[in-house]
């Protein structure tokens, strides 16, 4: 409400003036006012003292206080219930709220920091930026693009035991977060069942690989066939054979292959194919003194390590691209294999990769 320039007092003089019979024109004229302004006065205060008059102006202001906070709770109310349809309870997105209200609605900053509950020193607060931060949104970024399916576990232990980074897990993670790169988490139907009896790990490199076939198609349509082929004790993939049929003769074939650079098994822990049941296969293990361990039928859990290879080998490239020929699947194996061995982190040991558990074991 607009002050006057006159005191009470002064605008009563002037109404008992005008009363005592001294001409409106006048007196408009000594105060240097409108005579719409004098009619205005006796409208408003004529017959009042100069402390009814106080008292009148006291209930006017409380009245124009009252009229301001039923507007504001109204407006807080508004923003607030406009507000809460979206999910957000992080003070940081209370903010971001509040300055969407002060830029859409033209409330003001203390209006919107009341309604959303944040402190107006948060409101205002601009994060400065970090180098290092935007380092790691760097490698994030390249991560994930180059490694659909990993999520922020391996992200992290790629950084710290792979590339050497000393940044913390809780920094990492709030980026991570940040740029949404979180992977939905399908729920799964769990059965109770007896627990299995745990794998036996290996004590040395070469004591027992394992090996399984995987299939797959072509962009024609054509069906192919991949013979993975690991070392147990570090999981590390020693070979990775593709091609339309793989019978008996090819298994061998690729495990001599393998064994001219990385040395002879002393067990190899299969499934019960016909590939590896072979009289064939089983001559062959026996005139090199290597064993073959054929796990139950029905039991695949029995051979772990390999299958969940597998499930990395489907899950991370196999499944994602559609293949144009024999070559073009076994050359993208041979560089993923590289990398799986060298650069990804194992959960199995502990977040390193094969090599540096080999390198950890010599």
């Amino acid at each position: 409400m607009k002050k006057s320039k006159f005191t009470d007092s002064q605008i009563m003089d002037a109404l008992k003036r005008a009363e005592s019979g001294l001409a409106v024109p006048q007196i408009c004229r000594e105060l240097g006012i409108s005579t719409a302004t004098f009619y205005n006065w006796r409208g408003k205060y004529g017959g009042m003292d100069v402390s009814l008059m106080a008292r009148m102006k006291e209930l006017e202001a409380e009245n124009a206080r009252l009229r301001k906070m039923y507007v504001e709770e109204k407006i807080k109310a508004e923003i607030v219930a406009e507000a809460l349809a979206k999910k957000g309870l992080r003070p940081s997105s209370r903010r971001e709220m509040a300055r969407d209200a002060v830029a859409r609605r033209g409330v003001s900053i203390r209006l919107a920091c009341e309604a959303f509950g944040v402190s107006q020193t948060c409101f205002r607060y601009e994060r400065k930026r970090n180098a290092g931060n935007d380092q790691i949104a760097d490698w994030l970024l390249r991560l994930t693009d180059n490694h659909r399916n990993w999520g922020f576990g391996l992200c992290f232990l790629y950084l710290r035991n792979v590339k050497g980074f000393r940044w913390n897990h809780k920094r990492i993670y709030r980026i991570y977060r940040e740029l949404e790169l979180n992977l939905r988490i399908k729920p799964r139907k769990r059965l109770v069942r007896q627990a299995p009896e745990p794998l036996v790990v290996p004590v040395s490199v070469n004591a027992v690989w394992s090996m399984d076939f995987m299939h797959d198609q072509l962009k024609d349509g054509r069906s192919i066939r991949l013979l993975n082929v690991i070392d147990d004790f570090n999981r590390e993939a020693l070979g990775i054979e593709i091609d339309f049929s793989l019978p008996s003769a090819r298994v061998i074939r690729a495990l001599e292959q393998i064994i001219e650079w990385r040395g002879k098994p002393a067990a190899i822990r299969c499934d019960n194919g016909p590939e590896y049941l072979s009289d064939a296969i089983t001559q062959w293990a026996s005139a090199h003194g290597i064993a073959l361990n054929y796990i139950q039928p029905g039991k695949p859990q029995q051979n772990a390590y390999v299958e969940r290879f597998n499930r990395t080998v489907r899950y991370e490239w196999l499944s994602q691209y559609y293949w144009d020929d024999l070559a073009h699947v076994q050359h993208f194996a041979t560089e993923w294999m590289w990398q799986y061995n060298h650069e990804r982190p194992n959960m199995g040991l502990g977040g390193i990769t094969p090599k540096q558990r080999l390198m950890a074991a010599a």
